[in-house]
Order: C-alpha cells, then structure tokens, then sequence
C-alpha cells in the first residue's frame, strides 16, 4: 500500500520499519503509526492545527454535536462500497470520523487508512484506535502506491486532486464533505459586518464525475458555554475573536447552524 515519499518507489515492511530499494528507511512508531513526511513536504516547523485546536474538536466532536454528520458519512459509504473495500480519511485528525466509519462498514469487512499532516493528531489517533492504519504524510504527496483504494473521504481538507485519482481505483469512490451557505452563519455575524455565505456550487474537481449531492442542516441548541467556545476555536473564525468577545459570545446561550453538503463522485475512466 505504501510507497516511499522521497523517491516513489514501494515501501516493504519488515518486522516494525518500511523500506524502498533505494534504502530509505521509515519505523512505526510505539504507537503504530508511520511518518512519511520529509521535510521538504512540510508547510511550517509544525504542520497542522494547532493543540488548542486539536484538542477542542476532541472535545466537541466526543460529545456528539457532529454526531449527525459522522451518520450521513458512514451511511453515504455504506450504500455503495463493495464487500472488503479500502478506504482513505484524508485530514483525519484525531481519527474520530475514520473509528466511526469503521465501525460502519464492519459487515463490510472494510479495511481504513488516515492520513493527516499534524503528527501530534495522528499519534493520539493511532493510540486511540489501533485497528485503522495512520500515517503522518502531506495530502499534496499521498505516500500510497496507484489504485490501492476503492473509496476517499475528504472532510474540509484541501487536496491535490490529480493524487486522489491516482491511488483511487477504477471507479473508486470520492465523498467530500464541505460548508453549506448557512454553515456557523451566527457565529459570522459577531465578526463581520457583511456576511459572505458559503458557494453552493458544486465543485468540479478534475478526474471525477460528480454522482449525487445530500444538504444536512441543524440546529445547535443550548450548548455549554465551555461546548461553544470549543466550536469556536475548531474555526479559523475564533483568530477574529478577543479573549473577552469570545467569553460573551459563549456566555449569550446562541443557537448556531450546521449546514454541510456531502457530495459524491466517482473518479473519470
């Protein structure tokens, strides 16, 4: 599945490492995850959202709010993954959207790969959850070999998509998950004096066609102050926030609207 990040060629693994002919060599760490991220391919010193970040969408997400969006990913795979289908998470975080897929697609006998950039994320997923496999790797570079899965899910993570349709089989399956127009729109309205709503386009992405597209809307009600300033960090919108506009907000019992589009495409013979 594997292949080396640095000259492309396929990773063998041997006892607990992986390496290519070349020589270039990558261990699993102590808690089972790879890290095929040079440094080369790295945005920053430290890559990816940040602990604050991290750790208030594991509290938000374990407490269930996004529960209803986990439910529509997994139900949207289940109806059109084959038996013993391979799945990648892209941008998987902390892995909580992977665990539950997994658990989805059991009868299925499914098989689930993530991948994030953030090594802090993956380790704390591949702790949490030792049956799905984590690497550490950049979504412009995928560190997998061509065609290795049937289907990718793409939650609010940017990509390459000439590399999504290389590893995905012929016919594989893409679901993205993106912010529809009403999406956090209360939480817009602190910030900006004009809120620009989210595109409600449906995005052309090269090397696939476009199968099917399925709106979720809710409505977040009488969420704990503590619940609310989680959300916010979870967003780029909380760097618009003082430390004292995001204590009232929090504190002002706001109702806020989850609005997301679940798009499914199949990848372009």
């Amino acid at each position: 599945m594997y292949r080396c990040p640095l000259c492309q060629q396929s990773l063998t693994q041997h006892h607990n490492s992986f390496a290519c002919v070349q020589g270039h060599s990558f261990d699993l760490a102590k808690e089972g995850y790879l890290h095929l991220l040079p440094v080369q391919q790295k945005n920053s010193k430290v890559p990816g959202d940040s602990a604050l970040m991290m750790q208030c969408r594991r509290d938000f997400l374990n407490a269930g709010y996004y529960q209803l969006l986990s439910d529509a990913v997994n139900q949207s795979f289940a109806s059109v993954l084959p038996q013993q289908s391979v799945v990648l998470d892209l941008g998987c975080g902390e892995g909580y959207y992977s665990h539950r897929l997994l658990q989805a697609l059991a009868d299925k006998e499914a098989t689930l790969y993530g991948l994030d950039i953030a090594k802090t994320a993956i380790k704390k997923a591949a702790k949490t959850y030792p049956a799905i496999h984590f690497c550490v790797a950049s979504a412009w570079h995928l560190p997998f070999a061509d065609q290795s899965f049937d289907a990718a899910l793409k939650l609010c993570a940017p990509c390459e998509p000439e590399e999504l349709a290389r590893v995905l089989k012929t016919d594989g399956m893409l679901l993205t998950v993106t912010p529809a127009p009403k999406h956090l729109v209360e939480i817009k309205q602190q910030v900006y004096n004009s809120v620009r709503l989210h595109s409600d386009q449906i995005e052309v992405i090269p090397g696939f066609v476009h199968q099917q597209r399925q709106e979720l809307t809710h409505q977040l009600t009488d969420l704990p102050a503590q619940m609310v300033l989680n959300l916010l960090e979870m967003t780029p919108l909380a760097w618009k926030f003082n430390s004292e506009q995001k204590q009232q907000f929090a504190q002002s019992s706001p109702q806020i609207s989850l609005n997301f589009y679940l798009d499914l495409y199949r990848k372009n013979r």
